[in-house]
């Protein structure tokens, strides 16, 4: 089952580099006064929100889509298939797609309203705009075909989670450790962000949907 762990590591890499939600951190840690407290309730909010979805998952897909042979069922084969032509798809459309000004603009001002929101709308805005977003799909069926037990499937989607969530958690460690130079790392990685971070995506999602299209291939010619 090594290729469906390389898979899984793949998936939660390209939700780790998603522009979209490494836009979200960076905002929520560069537009307020009080980035540590802003950050915190965010990730708070992201983590748990994704860490609910895997423990249900756990117990109401568990091993569902794992195979008796060394090729995917069937119907996970069709999935990953549609997976892999809807991300070839999205990657098509994006790249012809100049950034939009306006939907920049408009992502500062709903993360600048959070620096000073109670901390239960702060953590709302993080389960709904910092979690994996469509890669949870992908990932809780790479988890299940690895024929996980309960606790099993739990331990796998705690790594995807804390992977997927990885820049927000050390861009904060940072913060407590040295503010002054993180703040400045922050807003370079901010202009960074801007320049190169849908490409680095596009790459990501390419070999993502390559995976996927081997292993669709795989369990229907099989």
């Amino acid at each position: 089952m090594a290729w469906i762990d390389a898979e899984l590591a793949l998936t939660a890499l390209a939700a780790m580099l998603s522009p979209t939600t490494l836009s979200f951190s960076i905002f929520a840690l560069v537009l307020g006064d009080r980035p540590l407290r802003t950050g915190f309730w965010f990730y708070l909010g992201a983590m748990t929100a994704t860490l609910a979805i895997g423990v249900v998952a756990a117990f109401v897909i568990g091993d569902a889509a794992a195979s008796d042979t060394s090729t995917p069922k069937t119907w996970v084969a069709i999935v990953d298939l549609v997976a892999a032509g809807a991300l070839l798809a999205w990657i098509y459309s994006a790249s012809r797609r100049p950034p939009d000004p306006a939907r920049r603009q408009a992502m500062i001002d709903r993360m600048s309203g959070l620096a000073t929101a109670p901390a239960m709308a702060v953590i709302g805005a993080g389960a709904a705009l910092a979690n994996p977003g469509g890669f949870i799909p992908i990932a809780l069926k790479d988890i299940s075909e690895t024929n996980p037990t309960a606790t099993g499937y739990v331990i796998q989607w705690v790594f995807f989670s804390v992977v997927s969530l990885l820049p927000l958690a050390l861009a904060l460690l940072l913060l407590l450790v040295a503010p002054g130079w993180t703040g400045r790392l922050l807003g370079a990685a901010r202009r960074w962000l801007e320049l190169h971070a849908r490409t680095i995506a596009f790459v990501i999602l390419a070999i993502l949907a390559a995976s996927l299209l081997r292993n669709g291939i795989a369990g229907l010619t099989s």
